[in-house]
């Protein structure tokens, strides 16, 4: 009988975070898809002995200041923001989000090389860009508590 080995997945923690005009923070991948800003959950400064991010909310704000150069507090887990995304068939990632503030909401993004672009967005305009529905969900509930 063969030994049960259980599916493992990734996780990703995602920030959905506003500028000064309540327009939400979006990367742009290489599938053309806009994306919320973070990063895979991961222990990081073992190898060059830096504090590790022992929590979700470490992680994600130093995703988010890597990727965009906002610094930003992390706040709630949002309520819909927890779900499992399949980027290409076959692969699965479990989507934490966090709602998230701006430190200096009035500060230009800029877009790090992990991704093509980056755009500030009214959440009315959510419709004309490619989003997957688990962010627009985060996106809307978290404008909606904001």
């Amino acid at each position: 009988m063969p030994l049960y080995k259980p599916p493992l997945w990734p996780v990703s923690v995602k920030a959905v975070v506003f500028d000064a005009q309540r327009r939400v923070l979006l990367l742009e991948n290489e599938r053309r898809e806009w994306g919320l800003p973070g990063g895979r959950l991961e222990i990081t400064g073992q190898e060059t002995g830096e504090a590790a991010d022992l929590s979700p909310e470490a992680a994600v704000e130093r995703e988010v200041l890597e990727e965009t150069g906002w610094k930003v507090t992390a706040g709630p887990l949002i309520e819909g923001g927890l779900w499992i995304y399949e980027p290409i068939p076959g692969r699965r990632v479990l989507i934490v989000t966090y709602g998230c503030t701006a430190l200096d909401p009035a500060q230009e993004p800029v877009a790090s090389s992990e991704h093509k672009r980056i755009g500030l967005f009214p959440v009315g305009e959510l419709g004309a860009l490619t989003v997957p529905g688990g962010y627009r969900d985060a996106i809307r509930a978290w404008y909606g508590r904001t």
